[in-house]
């Protein structure tokens, strides 16, 4: 049985997600390197600032080609429905993803210490795609996007992370957290897409956030390398 309120407060989310941490499972977490095979790469947590959002012709193409379906937010809570869609949306990648949407979200764990909501997008009755974010009291962090496969061309995880920051900007919100982007390693490229220009990477060494650009993120790779070779990377 789910609490009927969440355990982490909203100021408390809020506050985490300000010094570059995120969720995992039921936890908070934060990191600053990322192994894959034989190489570390190092990352770089995101947020974008609402209120400077400006969307391009990319973007406004995007929403447009969304105004066919039909979009709900609602607070989130675990189905069979969420579960069959994720199972087709992972058996359909090319890299490891968690095995179910329970798995990812809850680890066996009996309750869910978020106030987590879901945007949901239909294709007349049918769930087509599905996107989890945590609500905080001045942000939003994104968990998770997944889609049927069928759909692909429509680009249903940008246009998710799209409807998550409008959710945002409809109730005024400062931020929204879309997770890390990893140096030199592209697949998480796609968290810039929403708009670059208001988009802000968290420097971990003197605990701000800075208007992103790749210089900026090589400056940070560059400074964190080595203390990863002293630790034994």
């Amino acid at each position: 049985m789910l609490p009927a309120q969440p355990c982490i407060s909203a100021a408390v989310l809020d506050y985490y997600l300000s010094l570059g941490y995120y969720r995992m499972y039921q936890d908070l977490f934060t990191c600053q390197f990322l192994p894959v095979g034989n190489t570390l790469y190092t990352v770089h947590w995101l947020r974008l600032a609402l209120a400077r959002v400006q969307y391009g012709s990319k973007q406004r193409r995007l929403l447009r080609l969304g105004e066919r379906f039909i979009v709900t937010v609602k607070p989130f809570h675990l189905t069979a429905e969420y579960e069959a869609l994720y199972t087709r949306y992972q058996q359909s990648l090319d890299f490891e993803a968690a095995a179910s949407l329970e798995a990812l979200l809850f680890d066996g764990t009996t309750h869910n210490i978020f106030d987590t909501q879901v945007v949901e997008v239909r294709a007349d009755d049918q769930l087509i795609a599905a996107g989890l974010f945590d609500r905080g009291k001045h942000s939003i962090a994104g968990i998770v996007n997944f889609y049927s496969p069928d759909y692909r061309k429509y680009s249903l995880g940008k246009y998710l992370m799209l409807c998550k920051l409008e959710y945002g900007r409809r109730h005024h919100l400062a931020y929204y957290y879309p997770g890390y982007l990893v140096h030199g390693y592209s697949k998480f490229d796609y968290k810039l897409f929403a708009s670059p220009e208001a988009t802000e990477v968290f420097d971990d060494a003197s605990g701000q956030w800075l208007p992103f650009s790749w210089e900026e993120v090589n400056r940070q790779s560059a400074v964190l390398l080595p203390f990863s070779s002293r630790l034994g990377g």
